[in-house]
């Protein structure tokens, strides 16, 4: 080796962005080993990346093997550093983590030689220059310089509690002027990873210039992947039809390869394609995880801009629906009447506060009332006072009617299909809004599924209050309610199949 190579290797090895291209190995989607070159999405992070960087993105994309890469790099030609990987399950980790131990062990022997790696274990690579690599599940004793969370937005739709570890333990591990990198598909309209991404993205509009703890904002459409095109024709839908013109006014002009790659993927992601693979962010939030009771109804409010300014009419009585959940927790919705829709017009939440409390608020609101619909157990006496809660709220001036009682998962079905009368408004009601999107079902850790009942948690109160609406439904309309006519359906089935149950019971 001459002079003159010597020291143009010198110069490349002292160049990060020239490692980055040239000097490490993944495995290809084929199973074969080759050089790892930074693609669109990558060369754009790598260039514009921040102290903290979250990432909305479509699928596939490589910024995860992008993470695993640069982390090696920094820790390899930087000493004492520390940099950590958080996969949302153990499989994903584990993959995560033979990128990295591929990309080393794939390395030149002179570089090798240089900087060994001194400790090997199943999750972790640690270096003879100090520095070290570690990828888990969870990683909340250690300190990071660089830290990665990988599909986050998975993580905080179905496991909350790890989702609140790893901000409240594995983000601390972070001092500020380090790097963070927080990457999903989008998972629904609650949790950590859409509250960053909304937040970020609010930055990134307004232009306000962002602090070391202040997260970036980065977004990768589909329709950039060079790869996501066919040559195939297939035939497009109305429906499909009217997407394409959207994104076209929009500014985004597909080809004719890039639409039929399109047609061809929904065929299998149907109403999850605007979720992995979206066009823009706010399309991202649109459909969300499955395990989401009102995700069609609550889209088609928004397609239909039933989610507006709904003002308050006066010349129609506004009527109540109540929440009285355990814990002093309380959620009322106001809602008046005109022919079939049903406008939303405002909404109230709290806990901690007792039930005059909360009258006291009804009453102080400028709305001409009409009737208030409660839960069915309105009219059970507690132990305390010997009066039950309807009672109670006679005395201070309200009537309760008690909604029909019926079972959770047919009360569900009456909101779903009430929703498509309803009007909501968007500023008071952001509250609901935010209940109604994310009432989902609980998840079973140990199963993987979802159960068939509904998860206990803030979102419950507004939507449960939404359920007992559709359940008292009826006192206003003075018409049965579906529910009623939905159990009728199912007694007359059951006796015409000679399984007796009375009709009605007076």
């Amino acid at each position: 080796m001459t002079k003159s190579d010597l020291d143009q290797a010198i110069d490349n090895l002292s160049n990060p962005y020239w490692r980055i291209n040239n000097l490490y190995t993944i495995i290809n989607k084929q199973g074969k080993p080759v050089k790892f070159n930074l693609n669109w999405a990558q060369e754009d992070l790598y260039h514009n990346m921040w102290y903290c960087n979250v990432i909305l993105k479509a699928r596939q994309l490589g910024i995860s093997t992008y993470t695993c890469i640069l982390f090696l790099d920094r820790c390899l030609f930087n000493s004492h550093q520390s940099a950590g990987i958080i996969a949302h399950t153990l499989e994903d980790a584990q993959h995560m983590f033979k990128r990295v131990k591929v990309a080393y062990d794939y390395l030149p022997q002179g570089v090798k030689d240089f900087i060994s790696c001194d400790n090997d274990t199943s999750n972790m690579l640690k270096f003879s220059n100090g520095s070290s690599l570690r990828v888990g599940t969870s990683l909340r004793s250690s300190t990071f310089q660089y830290l990665h969370i990988s599909e986050f937005g998975k993580i905080c739709a179905k496991y909350p509690d790890k989702a609140q570890e790893i901000i409240t333990g594995s983000l601390n591990t972070v001092a500020p002027g380090q790097y963070i990198f927080i990457e999903s598909t989008a998972e629904g309209r609650d949790g950590y990873f859409y509250d960053i991404c909304k937040s970020a993205q609010k930055n990134k509009e307004s232009g306000k210039q962002l602090s070391k703890l202040d997260f970036k904002f980065h977004f990768f459409p589909w329709y950039l992947e060079p790869t996501y095109r066919i040559g195939s024709v297939f035939p497009v839908d109305t429906e499909t039809q009217n997407y394409f013109d959207h994104l076209l006014s929009l500014g985004i002009k597909l080809d004719e390869e890039q639409k039929n790659w399109y047609i061809a993927r929904l065929v299998t992601q149907k109403d999850d394609m605007r979720r992995e693979y979206p066009s823009t962010p706010e399309e991202s939030w649109e459909v969300s995880n499955e395990g989401l009771y009102y995700c069609k109804q609550m889209t088609a409010m928004r397609s239909e801009k039933r989610i507006c300014n709904v003002p308050y009419e006066e010349n129609l009585e506004v009527h109540t629906a109540w929440d009285l959940g355990f814990n002093d927790s309380n959620a009322i919705i106001y809602f008046q009447i005109h022919r079939k829709e049903i406008r939303i017009i405002d909404y109230d939440e709290g806990s901690g506060e007792s039930l005059a409390h909360w009258i006291k608020i009804v009453k102080n609101k400028d709305y001409a009332y009409g009737k208030h619909i409660a839960p069915h157990d309105i009219m059970v006496k507690e132990y305390t006072s010997g009066l039950s809660r309807q009672s109670t709220a006679r005395n201070l001036g309200i009537h309760f009617l008690p909604a029909q009682k019926t079972d959770i998962i047919p009360g569900i079905d009456a909101v779903r299909n009430m929703l498509n009368r309803c009007w909501i408004d968007e500023r008071k009601c952001e509250k609901l809004i935010k209940c109604l999107d994310n009432y989902k079902k609980d998840w079973d850790d140990r199963n993987a599924c979802w159960r068939s009942q509904p998860l206990h948690n803030w979102a419950s109160h507004g939507a449960d209050a939404f359920r007992y609406l559709a359940a008292g439904l009826h006192y206003i309309t003075n018409q049965r309610s579906a529910l009623e006519i939905q159990q009728d359906n199912i007694r007359m089935q059951q006796y015409q199949q000679n399984k007796f149950m009375p009709i009605r019971q007076f």
